[in-house]
Order: C-alpha cells, then structure tokens, then sequence
C-alpha cells in the first residue's frame, strides 16, 4: 500500500529543503509550485483567467509571459485578489496532483508521494492526504530565508508571511512536524527518521 504525504509550511520553513532530501531517499514528490508555474505559461487556460481577472498589466514586456513577481506584489497587498487568484488555480492544480500521484501509484503501488504545497491547508487539499507533515521554524530564520531565497526586502518578507496562515496554526493540522531550527545536518537526520517511520506505514 502506498501512502500520499502532504507537506506545507510557511515561506522560509525550508519545506522544499525537506522536500529535496525526501526526494534522496527515494520518495516521489510532487511540486504544487511547478505545477502552477505550468498552469500559467502563455495560453493556458488558466493563464487567460488571470490575465483577464488582473489585466493586461501583470504581462511581461512581450505581453506573454506573467510576471510572476509583479503578480505576487497585488496578491500579498490585497486579500480579495489572493482569494481571486486561487479560485482560479486551485482546482487546477489539485486536478493535476491527483493525476500525477494516480500515475506513479499505477507503477508503483507501495510508492511514498509528496505533495509539497504552500497552501495545502487552505486550498482543503489536505483532506486528500493520508499524512501531513508540517516544517516549522522560527519566525525570524524564516524571514531571513525567505529574504535569501525571493531576492526580498525585510519588510516584503514579512508581509507575505504575515499574509499566510500562521505556523500555529498550520502546525495543528500536522501528523508530523519538522522543525528546522539548527543545523542542516540535524535537520537531514529528522527527515531521515520521518523517511523510515513512513515507509513503516507502506
């Protein structure tokens, strides 16, 4: 039996870190924010969606590609355009992830699969999930990565932490938490131990 693991945190926990070294030993991850970027590439419906919901405006200078930095400024600025942005991507996006895990169960029954999503609670896609994992970390090592990671000022890193739903309350949703508050090497040893817990499971 294979096991579906949803795995969320906030911008900056190191979700994605985690994701990466689940990937090493050997489970098959899903990335949500690939899958988006996809979604919104030139022509796709859900890129005329949002080009006609925001404008024209959101278009990089060759009127294709959506600026993808542009349309986070208006999203973490006004809460009506983020619950705008994820009526349109979220059924999407979750449609994808159910046929992508759908095909490597198909292939390998006993398949451990990640769903590495930001907003796996609040799309309810967590519902799916046979286990949830949330990584957690302090909030001011979350504000530096995020900072070090989207190229951000310390103000825009922390508004759009702040515009997310809080670690408290993320955490209370979780099966497992990861805390990722000291070194890399600790932090590789826990995802080490989670790994085998969770293969005990298949």
């Amino acid at each position: 039996m294979g096991l579906l693991v949803g795995l969320t945190g906030t911008m900056g926990s190191g979700k994605t870190t985690a994701a990466s070294m689940l990937k090493e030993l050997g489970a098959y991850i899903i990335d949500a924010d690939a899958i988006c970027r996809d979604l919104v590439l030139p022509d796709r419906p859900a890129w005329k969606e949002i080009v006609k919901t925001f404008g024209e405006d959101i278009l990089q200078t060759n009127h294709q590609d959506i600026d993808r930095r542009k349309l986070a400024d208006i999203i973490f600025n006004d809460k009506n355009k983020k619950i705008q942005l994820e009526k349109i991507l979220h059924p999407e996006v979750i449609a994808e992830e159910i046929k992508s895990a759908n095909l490597i169960f198909k292939k390998n029954p006993e398949a451990i699969v990640v769903v590495e999503a930001a907003l796996l609670i609040e799309s309810g896609n967590d519902q799916r999930m046979d286990k949830i994992i949330v990584v957690s970390c302090e909030e001011e090592q979350s504000i530096e990565r995020a900072m070090k990671r989207g190229f951000l000022s310390r103000d825009e890193a922390i508004s759009r932490i702040q515009n997310q739903m809080p670690q408290e309350k993320k955490v209370k949703t979780a099966d497992y938490i990861l805390e990722n508050n000291s070194s890399q090497t600790d932090f590789k040893t826990k995802v080490q131990a989670l790994y085998s817990e969770l293969k005990s499971l298949t």
